[in-house]
């Protein structure tokens, strides 16, 4: 697992947003973006895929055709004019941001040392907190997948979800 985290200049009035990509290209919108001094985020995770001659490891999006900019709101157009940005997500034609901590909580989750992979988005199930570890006060849906525990965690905006592996005890549901 790894992520990619490309820091550019943090100030006051900015928001996390979710830039729209080409279908596989966020690994150079992200790129385009760090060259332009743009906060980015692009979560990846690790994944073997095998071939008939060959194994390889790949490092793909763990949310297919985005890439999060942190960015003042009236500063949205000059992330429209990187080459294979589509659009940013948004409501009425206008940007919507993406709460910090769901991004804060990505960030910290790809920074510790835990198997992430994407997961269909689930809007029913029982509702966890993690109470230890790098997600600490993390919300999702708990469900199992054979002998495995996970938590279900969502970016509800862009109604995508990544499913983590914890122990029980790193678990309290929520009421």
């Amino acid at each position: 697992m790894n992520q990619k985290l490309l820091a550019g200049r943090h100030s006051e009035g900015v928001s996390w947003y979710a830039a729209y990509t080409r279908a596989r290209h966020e690994k150079r919108v992200a790129q385009n973006l760090a060259e332009r001094q743009v906060n980015c985020f692009l979560p990846v995770y690790r994944s073997l895929r095998r071939w008939k001659d060959r194994r390889k490891q790949l490092e793909l999006a763990l949310f297919p055709s985005y890439v999060f900019v942190r960015i003042a709101h009236e500063n949205w157009l000059q992330v429209l004019k990187v080459p294979s940005v589509v659009s940013l997500v948004s409501c009425n034609g206008q940007p919507v941001p993406i709460p910090d901590d769901e991004i804060n909580v990505l960030q910290r989750g790809l920074g510790g040392n835990i198997h992430v992979e994407p997961h269909p988005y689930l809007t029913a199930g029982r509702r966890a907190r993690v109470k230890n570890g790098p997600l600490t006060g993390a919300q999702g849906i708990l469900v199992r997948r054979k002998n495995n525990l996970r938590l279900v965690l969502s970016v509800e905006l862009l109604m995508r979800s990544l499913a983590v592996e914890l122990d029980e005890e790193d678990l309290e549901p929520l009421t």
